[in-house]
């Protein structure tokens, strides 16, 4: 199962054509970015619905700090209802409410209450919670209601957007532990690595366009071996580089300060990203699908061209060739 995510930085009609553009290349599931100030992802995935025919929709990741559980279930249902069955549900701990004044309060018991809240109200049941993060008295979702498949973007909580076979297996080992303890097996939940994606013909640019993102996550990270770079002045010099950059990484009008381009080789791009040609990609994909995985979750990054949409539209129309080959 090969999963795609848009960052609605665009009008709606371009998110639209985005989404039937990864529909007919071969994306199994589409996710939408649910991002403070960005265009509402739960509006754009009501319009995927209609222009779309057989892709899962759902937000990449949506949260129970900006969104209460109860809300969450009432828009799951419409969207489950809209697609004819399609909508899955991405829920994590959020990003960028800090800039709300709000915080990440017990981060794993927010999500478990949640997630156990929305299940319920979805099957139709009544639910009576007042638990340590959520409340709700004696609620009953009214209308059509359906469950829906559920991801947990766990990136925020466990790690970052690499990964090599000590951390794949210290992922099953955590997995394993808490499926054991709930009375279920490893082989019913599906682990899917995330992995930025920019694809272009042009594999120099796919690569220089996500320098940006790889500063920003190895600073973030700090790996042993970067923090010893140079005696520690390859890092010192990559933060005063990100702290004179502008604008979220992902934002197409962001300001990357000239010196990240030095200081990021194309060998760290490719450890922390899949960015290059389609045959490129294609052969990285392959490299973290040899770790175990048979699906993958794909943040769609754009090669930097005129607007974030035909950035975008290069990296899927580029994915066919890297799906096909994928799926040889």
């Amino acid at each position: 199962m090969f999963e795609a995510e848009i960052t609605p930085g665009m009008s709606t009609a371009e998110v639209v054509a985005l989404g039937r553009l990864a529909e007919e290349v071969g994306f199994d599931r589409l996710g939408v970015s649910d991002v403070v100030f960005w265009p509402d992802c739960f509006v754009l995935l009501g319009l995927l619905a209609q222009s779309t025919s057989h892709i899962g929709l759902g937000p990449m990741v949506t949260n129970p700090y900006s969104r209460h559980p109860a809300v969450l279930a009432g828009v799951m249902a419409a969207l489950q209802d809209a697609s004819d069955g399609r909508a899955f549900l991405g829920i994590g701990v959020g990003a960028g409410l800090e800039q709300l004044g709000m915080r990440y309060e017990r981060p794993v018991l927010a999500l478990r209450e949640a997630i156990g809240a929305i299940t319920a109200l979805l099957r139709g049941e009544e639910v009576r919670l007042h638990g340590e993060t959520i409340t709700i008295s004696a609620g009953r979702m009214v209308g059509p209601v359906r469950p829906v498949p559920i991801s947990i973007g766990s990136r925020s909580l466990v790690g970052a957007r690499h990964i090599d076979a000590r951390i794949a297996s210290e992922y099953r080992m955590w997995l394993a532990d808490g499926a054991a303890r709930a009375g279920r097996s490893l082989d019913e939940i599906d682990i899917a690595p995330r992995l930025t994606l920019c694809i272009s013909r042009d594999g120099d640019l796919a690569r220089r366009s996500l320098k940006r993102y790889v500063a920003h996550y190895a600073a973030i990270i700090r790996p042993d071996d970067l923090l010893e770079r140079e005696g520690g002045r390859w890092i010192a010099e990559v933060e005063a580089a990100l702290s004179r950059s502008t604008g979220w990484y992902f934002d197409h009008e962001r300001l990357d300060d000239p010196d990240l381009d030095r200081l990021v080789d194309d060998d760290l791009v490719r450890r922390f990203a899949i960015a290059g040609t389609p045959n490129e990609c294609a052969e990285l994909t392959r490299e973290v699908m040899s770790l175990g995985f048979t699906s993958a979750s794909m943040n769609l990054a754009a090669p930097r061209r005129g607007s974030m949409y035909e950035g975008l539209r290069e990296t899927l129309e580029n994915s066919a060739e890297l799906l096909s080959l994928l799926r040889r």
